[in-house]
């Protein structure tokens, strides 16, 4: 891996192509270096993992309204929805939309934390929808997948964008774009277009996940995947964008990161050198924060030796700065301790989610968010109990470069009202590549297996799983496979017209809003 020297340069300066980084992502993209066949496993493995958790969030509301804006847009030869007949087909965009909402509506699948924070399964749907509708192969979409990860892992470790309060779906747009153009095959030159158009219309606020968070949270990703297939697509028919998208006087980095004296570090591999990043990645066990994880499994842990919660009279969570700071009491957020919040804000909340996992002992993707479990006494009372502190050495931790060294967890200090304290902490979660239970193929297929129960056929899960063992070998009409059908009265419903299935209906009662 190559550091790369990244900051503001003046519209005076001239900055040679070649020194910009976008282009330097764009060599990245398109150096046609082969897949790894660990690398081709663990995309295999997040291919299932993606899956399992759209199985789980099809009836949803932003899923099943997501899936009904796609299929307004039928296009052959097109690509494939969840929960669709592989034979209905929708724009190749419009289908990253879909999608990329239905694997991200739950917040229940990869994650990658370090200078930023990322969940690069993200990056699939988009690279996937491309691959069918252009009649590649498993090697191609291989080759796409690989290249998507490493341009967002590599972004995330050397540039910050929470602490100036932007998305993170500004890495995504690019890297879905990379992503798609080395799954293409397409020159140097247009890759680069593309990943500056794509930061160009995915810079948002982080805003999406603070304060009264709603569904956007799960479309923001797909937006990002929506906008890198149209970025392509935009400069495949020769125009340009914004350049120098990052480095420029009225750029990123001057106006919406740290300003035109900041200086990044960005890693890239070297010319010839494998895109392995995607094995620096995790998933989740729990369907929540990945910060949170840890602190699951070291709740789980916590309760038997606590006993009785009612004479909990405090919980103090010692944790890093982005753990406090974004799910912790250090948000404030007074919506992460209202019993009444959306799921999303629940989700965002380590005070509430360490509560239910100290009364349960265990974490459900739909239970432990139903409107009647947050609204338990006892989970309230415990709850407001709940406060987090950021340590410097678990901020350390989190930021660590030794994968020995990086923690996501924290220290947990509960006092009883008889003044004894019991402590323990966890510093990675057990699912964690070095965590007690390390995911490997046989666990992201019992997680797609537990949550497509009930959802998707157990004949429809073999073919699947059975599609996604052949990846690297699979041909141009086999790529229709990596996805799965339902029985249609599973799918949820729409609850509301839009703009693209308006023509012919009357008009909805509209909402009036006071001020």
């Amino acid at each position: 891996m190559k550091q790369h020297h990244v900051h503001t340069y003046k519209s005076a300066e001239h900055l040679a192509r070649a020194d910009q980084l976008a282009w330097k992502i764009a060599e990245v993209a398109t150096d046609p270096v082969p897949v790894e066949p660990d690398v081709v496993e663990m995309i295999g493995n997040r291919i299932i993992d993606n899956a399992a958790v759209a199985a789980a969030s099809l009836a949803r509301r932003p899923v099943a309204s997501a899936r009904a804006q796609a299929l307004a847009h039928p296009y052959q030869p097109g690509s494939t929805v969840f929960g669709l007949s592989p034979h209905r087909r929708v724009s190749p965009e419009w289908a990253a939309w879909a999608n990329g909402v239905a694997v991200r509506e739950l917040d229940f699948h990869d994650t990658f934390l370090a200078a930023e924070y990322s969940h690069p399964g993200d990056n699939i749907p988009p690279i996937l929808a491309v691959a069918q509708h252009c009649g590649l192969d498993g090697e191609a979409l291989a080759r796409g997948i690989a290249a998507g990860y490493e341009i967002q892992v590599d972004l995330v470790k050397g540039i910050c964008l929470h602490e100036h309060k932007i998305d993170h779906i500004a890495h995504l747009g690019p890297s879905a774009a990379a992503g798609i153009g080395a799954a293409l095959g397409l020159g140097t030159e247009t890759v680069y277009q593309a990943v500056q158009q794509a930061l160009h219309v995915t810079t948002t606020t982080r805003q999406s996940r603070k304060g009264e968070i709603s569904s956007w949270k799960a479309y923001a990703p797909a937006f990002a995947g929506k906008m890198a297939v149209e970025a392509v697509d935009r400069v495949m028919r020769g125009e340009g964008a914004p350049s120098p998208a990052w480095e420029g006087e009225d750029g990123f980095i001057a106006w919406m990161l740290g300003g035109p004296k900041a200086e990044y570090l960005v890693p890239l591999p070297e010319k010839g050198e494998a895109k392995r990043a995607i094995l620096d990645t995790y998933t989740k066990e729990h369907s929540a924060e990945y910060q949170s994880q840890a602190l699951i499994d070291l709740a789980r842990r916590l309760g038997p030796k606590i006993g009785d919660l009612a004479q909990v009279a405090s919980i103090v969570i010692h944790t890093s700065h982005h753990t406090h700071y974004v799910i912790g009491t250090g948000a404030n957020d007074p919506q992460k301790m209202d019993p009444k919040a959306s799921r999303e804000t629940l989700d965002h909340s380590i005070m509430y989610i360490f509560a239910v996992a100290l009364e349960d002992g265990a974490w459900h993707h739909v239970r432990s968010y139903a409107p009647e479990r947050a609204g338990r006494p006892s989970t309230i009372a415990l709850w407001h109990k709940i406060s987090t502190v950021e340590d410097p050495e678990w901020t350390r931790r989190y930021h660590a470069r030794d994968p020995k060294e990086k923690a996501f967890g924290g220290r947990v200090v509960v006092t009883l009202k008889d003044g004894r304290v019991i402590e323990d902490a966890l510093a990675i979660a057990d699912a964690h590549p070095l965590g007690a239970r390390p995911f490997g193929r046989r666990e992201y297929i019992a997680k797609f297996r537990e949550l497509a129960k009930g959802v998707v056929s157990p004949a429809e899960q073999d073919r699947f799983l059975g599609t996604v063992e052949r990846l690297p070998r699979l041909k141009a009409d086999d790529l229709c496979g990596l996805t799965f059908q339902v029985d249609p009265a599973l799918l949820g419903a729409a609850r509301a017209t839009g703009v693209f299935d308006w023509r012919g209906r009357a008009a909805p009662e509209l909402a009036v809003v006071s001020a």
